[in-house]
């Protein structure tokens, strides 16, 4: 009868594991989209001041 008190352990260990982990999206409609919509306009930036970067000629020539 040992393998019970085994099996219950792991499952305590396996519960508490899954208790730790993050949950899905917890936000709701409105601030989901607000947040992406930041994600998006930070991105924006830094492909603008890639350009940027790009076309004054920051960026050194590739080699081959």
């Amino acid at each position: 009868m040992a393998r019970g008190n085994q099996r219950d352990k792991a499952r305590e260990k396996n519960q508490k594991a899954a208790a730790s982990q993050k949950s899905k999206n917890a936000m709701s409609g409105n601030e989901y989209q607000r947040e992406k919509e930041k994600v998006a306009a930070i991105m924006l930036a830094k492909q603008k001041a890639a350009e940027e970067k790009k076309n004054a000629g920051g960026a050194p020539p590739a080699k081959k």
